[in-house]
């Protein structure tokens, strides 16, 4: 079972557990991963060879991560830098009589 994540890293974010993000990417959501792994579990073979035992089991998760795409921010002050420049090349433009 697939499940697509949007990942933001943000290395100046003022707390540690807010530098790396997990989001649905529809609804914005942290994900519960707990939730996930029980659906693979529900839906797979492991489900089957476990049954409906309580108990702890071990388990191994693995986690294939592939980028599908990458947006990158640009900072406020380049954006700023990039918006007055545009702003005083078109102050200059010639305007018609």
């Amino acid at each position: 079972m697939k499940h697509h994540y949007i990942l933001s890293i943000n290395p100046q974010a003022d707390y540690e557990w807010d530098r790396c993000v997990l989001r649905n990417p529809i609804t914005g959501q942290r994900p519960d991963l707990t939730q996930a792994i029980m659906q693979c579990l529900a839906a797979g073979e492991t489900a089957e060879s476990i049954g409906k035992q309580p108990g702890s089991h071990l388990v191994k998760v693995s986690i294939n991560v592939e980028i599908l795409e990458t947006v990158s921010q640009v900072s406020e002050s380049v954006s700023k830098s990039i918006v007055n420049s545009s702003l005083h090349q078109v102050s200059k433009l010639p305007t018609a009589m």
